[in-house]
């Protein structure tokens, strides 16, 4: 929902990074900061990377629907530039590429359970969550924090493994509701780089409207990590609000979000 309550009212704090291990850890200072209830129930998701953004969506949807009248406070924030930052060298080019397309980024949702409609606007309703490690991806993205920061390994084949498998993870996402047209939902793609959202939009034969909102986010903001569908969904709602439409989803009534990241890690969510 756009939120018109007092910070009082939330009752959870999820909070989720990749970027450093700290005792007490981001929750805490966030809770500090912001001024939260000392008795809030707090929750830290570390290092789900690109994924990230997905993982919350399904983590956060358990959360409300267990914990009646919950407003849950969820943050995603992505330092890539303080952790992943180096020096020029020929012999590990993924760590230059990583460079390129990675950058900082912070966002914020709440997301509560019987929503009270009169205080607020509601952006919309986490239907389903689901998450895929992709078949035969083992090691095709990762990264490991050594003496010299975080190193990265990215392999050329990640634009096809999402592309051969975003068929079925679709399928099974939306088939309970009738739905195979994959033109006739707003779609929200980590955008992860140029070569995986040109993909997928050849594989399903997507309109190139279809992925506006991820390609330009990654083009003003770069690879925010777990942060970066925040953003898209954020455009969505702006771009939705601007043109009057009748849903934040560019009047569209169903949605799809995908999570991308390390192991190979796909998260589904439908809105």
């Amino acid at each position: 929902m756009e939120w018109g309550q007092p910070k009082s009212k939330i009752t959870l704090l999820l909070f989720a990074t990749s970027c450093g291990v700290d005792m007490p850890a981001a929750d805490y200072q966030l809770t500090k900061l912001l001024g939260l209830r000392p008795s809030i129930k707090r929750f830290v998701m570390y290092q789900h990377g690109c994924y990230g953004g997905g993982s919350v969506h399904r983590m956060v949807k358990d959360l409300v629907e267990n914990n009646k009248g919950a407003r849950v406070l969820v943050v995603c924030s992505e330092l890539s530039s303080v952790v992943s930052f180096h020096g020029p060298d020929e012999t590990n080019i993924d760590n230059l590429v990583a460079q390129a397309l990675f950058s900082d980024g912070a966002a914020a949702m709440i997301v509560g359970s019987d929503p009270l409609l009169d205080v607020g606007k509601l952006l919309f309703e986490i239907i389903s969550a689901s998450q895929t490690i992709v078949p035969e991806s083992e090691s095709v993205l990762d990264g490991h924090l050594r003496e010299a920061g975080l190193i990265f390994h990215i392999n050329d084949k990640i634009p096809k493994l999402v592309s051969k498998n975003i068929g079925t993870m679709l399928k099974e996402a939306f088939q309970p509701f009738d739905i195979m047209d994959w033109n006739s939902i707003f779609w929200v793609v980590h955008p992860g780089s140029p070569a995986i959202l040109n993909e997928v939009e050849e594989k399903l034969a997507l309109r190139p409207d279809k992925l506006r909102a991820s390609r330009r986010v990654l083009n003003e903001y770069g690879n925010m990590w777990g942060a970066t569908v925040l953003f898209i969904l954020n455009k969505m709602q702006r771009s939705s609000d601007t043109f009057c439409l009748e849903t934040t989803r560019e009047g569209l009534e169903w949605s799809v979000l995908f999570g991308i990241g390390p192991g190979l890690t796909v998260e589904t969510v439908v809105l």
